[in-house]
């Protein structure tokens, strides 16, 4: 590396520092449940998707044990190869058969399987249509795969039926792609509507259910479900293992054609390693936790409703718009504005053994710095209320303070502060 690279870089990372932009890490020891040790403080976690508290379940651990113990740590080479395990093989089946859908296919990441789909369905001749929050994979896919990219006003249902009617039939394919659940804001998309325009303009509809699978609609099976839409309205579906599940990797369903073209033509799975198969394992025993304890979804919706009415008593406001989303999503998001504020109140809970990371832009539009807070079915009411104290507490200590002050605190906070 050149000395002059080498200054840019230097120049670029002290911008950052200096705009309360500069992202860290922290070491977490031990299962990656709600109470973890973080640096080597205790604290309770109130910054993770693990949605249903799966992740540090023991029956989820004991199964990829028991795969570790018979398969051993590594799948060896990609699944065309010799890297496809029985266990992946009963994963994407009891998916498909969990969501009604013909097929399942396995991906690494949920990264994967967004670049996947879209750089192995889409060409120059086709449109896309995406919403502007959708998540990064998405936008990445979709700026890779060489079709037309075009990008929609957040939730604008005239701006979705506008963009299509303009795409006219000069194109091949159209397609509109949505997240169901905005990881960052926690509103849900239209999925009627959205339905409705698809078809009404013979467009195709991929929903990335990332934040809803296991958690909304019938029994956890999802978005769409909890929609009431069935598998034609929305024939290209995609979640996470590694939020609601507690496990690791990603899925596509859909009909027999879409799985078997991604086999051929998803460049994302083709030529990467197959997922260890214990994590398939461990992803198979929670979807069974998930299928037959529906009481973790509702103490999830309880604790979603304590939440929202102890901020609605203690004045904070929740959401962009000063108040909670309608839809009853994990995703419960304080809206700051400034950066320094987000990692002065994330570093203030922390001290007090709250952990809620802060979000800052290029993660979420500039002006709408955050702390995401997240819920899980295992936090306690008292949990709930301590971090809502701690919050209203925080925001009177921020308030009093002059902005200088708050943002000179911020920058000799930042290297202990965890966020994006």
């Amino acid at each position: 590396m050149s000395a002059a690279f080498e200054a840019r870089l230097s120049a670029e990372l002290a911008r950052l520092r200096q705009a309360n932009l500069y992202r860290t890490r922290r070491v977490v020891e031990g299962a990656h449940g709600i109470l973890l040790k973080v640096d080597g403080r205790c604290c309770i976690n109130f910054c993770s998707n693990d949605y249903l508290g799966l992740a540090a379940d023991p029956r989820v651990a004991e199964a990829a044990r028991q795969a570790l113990a018979q398969g051993g740590t590594g799948s060896g080479a990609s699944a065309l190869i010799s890297g496809y395990n029985l266990e992946h093989a009963r994963l994407e089946e009891e998916l498909a058969d969990f969501l009604g859908r013909p097929r399942a296919l396995l991906f690494s990441t949920g990264w994967a399987a967004n670049l996947g789909v879209l750089r192995g369905l889409l060409g120059k001749r086709d449109v896309l249509l995406a919403d502007e929050l959708n998540h990064a994979s998405l936008i990445d896919g979709g700026r890779l795969s060489g079709a037309e990219y075009r990008r929609v006003a957040h939730a604008d249902l005239p701006a979705f039926a506008a963009a299509l009617e303009q795409a006219g039939s000069a194109h091949g394919t159209k397609f509109v792609v949505s997240d169901a659940v905005f990881s960052m804001d926690g509103d849900c998309a239209d999925l009627p509507a959205l339905a409705a325009l698809s078809r009404a303009h013979e467009a195709t509809l991929m929903i990335d259910d990332a934040h809803g699978f296991g958690v909304l609609g019938p029994d956890g099976r999802g978005s769409v479900a909890a929609a009431d839409l069935d598998v034609d309205d929305v024939p290209i579906y995609v979640a996470t293992l590694g939020k609601s599940l507690g496990a690791a990797g990603a899925f596509v369903a859909g009909s027999e054609a879409l799985i078997e073209t991604l086999i051929q033509r998803a460049r994302s799975w083709v030529f990467s390693t197959a997922p260890p198969p214990a994590i398939a394992a461990a992803a198979r025993a929670a979807l069974r936790i998930v299928r037959s304890e529906p009481e973790r979804r509702q103490q999830l919706f309880a604790n979603i409703a304590q939440l929202r009415a102890g901020a609605a008593m203690r004045g904070i406001a929740i959401g962009l718009d000063g108040a909670a989303a309608a839809t009853p999503t994990p995703i419960l998001p304080l809206i700051l504005g400034d950066e320094a504020r987000a990692i002065a109140l994330s570093r203030y809970l922390f001290e007090r053994g709250l952990w809620v990371a802060a979000i800052r832009p290029p993660t979420v539009p500039a002006g709408t710095a955050r702390l995401r807070i997240t819920l899980s079915a295992t936090h306690t009411r008292a949990q709930i209320e301590d971090l809502l104290d701690a919050i209203a507490a925080g925001l009177a200590t921020l308030d009093a303070q002059p902005v200088a002050a708050v943002r000179q605190a911020a920058l000799q906070a930042e290297a202990s502060i965890a966020g994006i």
